[in-house]
């Protein structure tokens, strides 16, 4: 499957993050943009004109941020973990408490789309390894999985929605 079929699951929030982002980009900063950009355009000389050049910059800025935004939520599938069935496994958008058996540290991790990566947050890609070693498995199961540290076992605590 190439990368351009490959499913966008997404939370609910993720989604409304998506849009959020548009809204404030399309509805906000570009006409403020394109304001500056047309009163610096009647200034005469474009070609020393630091808030044409500037501004021209910013509008393909945002016009292709809004153009990735669009696709993506074009290509989503909003998954709601609250409707998830057989909650005591770990599927997308759960929250995951982990032991790591080889430092004994404890994580919590929620699994969520690649346009809601956060790792300062716990929020981990659904197609990253670890999430993929814990999709589909219970409480008391040990995974092993790459991590940013290398190779780890971790051993699955608690599992929310």
């Amino acid at each position: 499957m190439a990368a351009t079929d490959e499913k966008n699951y997404i939370t609910p929030e993720g989604f409304e993050a998506l849009k959020a982002e548009f809204h404030q980009l399309y509805k906000i900063e570009r006409p403020e943009v394109v304001r500056t950009v047309s009163w610096a355009a009647g200034n005469g000389d474009r070609s020393e004109n630091g808030d044409y050049i500037y501004g021209k910059r910013r509008l393909r800025q945002i016009d292709s941020r809004c153009r990735h935004l669009m696709r993506r939520m074009d290509l989503a599938e909003i998954v709601d973990a609250s409707q998830q069935q057989h909650l005591e496994k770990v599927y997308f958008g759960a929250w995951v408490s982990l032991y790591n058996l080889d430092d004994d540290t404890e994580h919590v991790y929620r699994i969520v789309g690649k346009d809601e990566l956060e790792p300062s947050k716990g929020y981990i890609s659904w197609v990253s390894p670890l999430a993929k070693s814990l999709l589909g498995k219970s409480i008391g199961d040990t995974v092993r999985a790459a991590t940013p540290k290398g190779e780890a076992s971790f051993e699955i605590v608690e599992i929310k929605y």
